[in-house]
This record gives structure tokens, sequence and C-alpha cells, in this order.
């Protein structure tokens, strides 16, 4: 086996990468090539942007010189989701769980090496081990290891008996104050999951995001008392953005990796328009830039914070790695169409770019009946749509000066007609300097 090509623990710990290591982990990486595995949620035929992390992180593990391998939960994405949050559970069947597994592996593909000899990256899916276990076998000879109140310690499992919910009265209703039996020996099946890996592939590590950690450790703990073995684990930080929301989501849901799900335009623009405050953690996560590329970056930052250098370097790398310089380049040009000045430009975006340049909260989609004859702004703004609150409010945009359809200003004796509209359904509003938004008519 190939001996590692650097520190990864140091690596990991510059980036910000780094929030816990069961005691030996840096040993065992410097000292020989490890096989080690992140766990991902099959439900979904595409990978989010959450996802990135793990993503990154068996990245840095295969460059390193170690054999990562994906692990898909194809068992568990069978049994549902256990986290107590949904009520629709999303369960899978065989065939739709290969389909995601194979679109999940074609994601992979763009950041790990499949065919790169010894430490090339695999995948591997937990239906294949429990498939034909029955459940008398898994309490025989996995829950006999692991004690009740190990489990009920965890505080994972502590915060959900805490949490408080719905009355027991509202049998209709799932019992959020309670914890099913389902979740509550997750952790069992995780710690298997490590356990199986262990003695038939010879994985020694588990990585994962820091709410995994109690899980994590179960499978480590099965390892010494079922096999008697040795594993290791590290978990990175969740990254919480500055101002408080979710990472990897917008206003309009999950941003996602298939460009059918999100386009590589509003990929594109979650990247460049992250807060000054995260892009300095972004790019040291999501890129492989040395240090001495992002302190240079930061520099010019500082000197010139109105030129973005660090979003735009982030925006650049990141959609290129995950879609291609091709889609790149069409954000960047679509990005200054949309915030430029012409709308001839505009008119040369294509219906299904002008769509994807907006979010659902952008887009008010109208019937074609108001576009008859001659429409009031003030009613188009402020009535038939919620782009200014009132029609008083809108009243004082225009007089202001503050609106523009189609890149030209109104003014209160503006009308507009079907002749305004491109392809015959779209109208572009926008709103002071920076907000814009679609008008879809029919």
């Amino acid at each position: 086996m190939g001996a590692p090509k650097y520190n990864l623990i140091e690596e990991l710990k510059w980036r910000g990468m780094l929030h816990d290591m069961k005691p030996g982990t840096e040993e065992l990486l410097k000292k020989e090539m490890v096989k080690g595995y992140v766990g991902f949620d099959p439900t979904a035929d595409s990978l989010g942007v959450g996802n990135l992390v793990q993503v990154m992180t068996l990245l840095h593990f295969q460059k390193a010189g170690h054999k990562p391998y994906a692990l898909i939960g194809g068992a568990t994405g069978m049994v549902g989701d256990p986290s107590g949050k949904s009520e629709e559970r999303n369960l899978l069947n065989e065939e739709a769980l290969n389909h995601n597994l194979a679109c999940q592996k074609k994601q992979l593909e763009k950041f790990l090496d499949f065919n790169c000899g010894e430490n090339s990256a695999e995948i591997v899916n937990n239906y294949d081990w429990f498939k034909d276990m029955s459940f008398l076998e898994f309490i025989r000879d996995v829950g006999k290891y692991i004690t009740v109140n190990y489990m009920m310690a965890k505080d994972s499992v502590k915060n959900r008996i805490t949490r408080k919910g719905k009355t027991e009265d509202r049998e209709e209703e799932e019992d959020a104050s309670g914890m099913s039996f389902t979740e509550f020996t997750y952790q069992l099946v995780q710690g298997y999951d490590f356990y199986y890996l262990w003695k038939h592939h010879g994985i020694k590590m588990q990585m994962g995001g820091s709410d995994q950690l109690g899980n994590i450790i179960t499978g480590t703990d099965l390892i010494r008392k079922k096999g008697q073995g040795e594993a290791y684990a590290y978990v990175t930080p969740l990254i919480k953005k500055a101002d408080g929301t979710k990472f990897g989501k917008t206003e309009s849901g999950n941003l996602w990796l298939d460009p059918k799900r999100t386009s590589p335009y509003k990929f594109y623009q979650f990247w460049l328009n992250a807060a000054d405050d995260d892009v300095k953690n972004y790019i040291r996560i999501f890129t492989l830039f040395s240090e001495t590329e992002i302190l240079d970056l930061e520099k010019q930052q500082d000197a010139e914070a109105h030129k973005r250098h660090l979003q735009k370097a982030l925006a650049k790398d990141i959609t290129i790695r995950v879609h291609s310089e091709k889609d790149y380049e069409r954000a960047v040009e679509t990005s200054e169409i949309l915030f430029g000045n012409s709308f001839d430009a505009f008119k040369s975006l294509k219906p299904d770019e002008i769509e994807a340049a907006f979010d659902e909260n952008e887009t008010f989609r109208l019937t074609k009946n108001i576009f008859e004859g001659e429409v009031d702004p003030l009613n188009l703004l402020g009535e038939h749509t919620s782009v200014y609150k009132s029609k008083t409010e809108a009243k004082k945009a225009i007089q202001g000066n503050a609106v523009s359809v189609n890149k030209e200003k109104i003014n209160l004796e503006t009308k507009l007609d079907k002749s305004a509209l491109l392809y015959d359904k779209y109208l572009l509003v926008q709103k002071g300097k920076k907000e814009y938004f679609l008008m879809v008519v029919g």
C-alpha cells in the first residue's frame, strides 16, 4: 500500500474543515494509506450544495493519498427519513434507489478519481448487506453490543426526546415530542455500516459532519466490542452563515448540483452573492486553492472590496467543477445581461435561460386577459403582483424614478400592452437598483 502524500489533518485545520477527531486519527493518517468513507442520502437523484462539504472531505482524503469510499444509504433510504421532521416518508424502491445512485455517482466523478490505481474512489450501498439480514439476526448480532443507556446518552437522542411536540390526543398527527423506534435504532444501523465496511473492506476511518459524531462513535465502539478492532474518525464543522440562515438553501429551496434542478446561472449566483463574512470560509472549504493563493485574494479583497475578488474566484472555480467552463461563461454573460442596461442584450437570452434566472419569489405568473388591452403599471405592480405592497407604494416609487420595465424607466403616464412582452410572454421589472422581477403571462 502507498504512503500518504502529506499531513491531511494539518491541511484540514488551516481550511477550517476539522471540528473533532478520535485519538490516534492523525497518527494513522500520517503512517499509511487509509481507507475511509462518508455516507450520503440516496433519496434524491442529485446531491445538493449542502453535500459539498463532505464531497470535499473525500476529495482532500484522496488527494492526500488515501482511498475514499462514498456510502449510499440504500437500506436506510427504503426505511425512510428517521429524523422526525418529515410527515411524508420518502420511501424508495430498489429501482429508484439505483437510479439515484447512478446520478449521484456521475456528480461524484467530477470531484473524485474512480480510476487511479490503489487509492481509486469507490461507491458502496448498505442495501447490499442489509437486504438479506433479518430483524432477529440484527438484534442478536448487533443489538447486544450496545446498551440502551449508551444510546440514550447521545445528544441526538436526548434532543429528540426532550423536544416539545404535539399532544397525544391528536392521533392523526405524528407525536413530535417522542422518538420513533426507527429513529432510536438508526445509530445502530449506521454503526453496523462502519463495522461491516471495517470487516469486509478494511475501512478504518469514517468522516462526516459534527452532527454525525455520536453515530460514528457507535460504529467505532461496535468494531471494538464485536470485532476486537480499532477504528478512527474525524468530523467537519457544520457550516453556518453569518446571518444565521441555513447554508445551501435559498428562498426557493435547496440548491442542487443537477442543472435540471438548479440552473448553472442560479448556482453561480449563489456563490457570487456570498456575504463578505462567509466567503473567506467558503473559499477554503470549497476550492483547492492553496493557502498562499487565498491570502493573496484576501489582500485584493481588502484593498478593493467593491470588486469582490473572493466571490468571483470562488464562483468561477466551483461552477466549472460542478458544471463546465461553458456553463460558467454563460452564467457570467447572463449576469451581465440581467444587471446591465440593454434590453436588446436581454432579448438575446432564450426562454429557458430567462426563467432560470429568477427564483419563484421573483416570478409572477399572470393570466393572458390582463394584457388584452392597456395595462396601468400601478395595477400591475401593486394589485396583480406584490412587487409593491399597494398601488400607493408603487405610485411613490414610480414618481421617485425607481421603477423600470424592460430596462426603461416608467412614469405615471406609461401604459403597457402585449407589444411589451418578450416572446409574447415575458416582462422584466426592475425595482430600485438591484431587485428584478419576471412577469410570465399566459
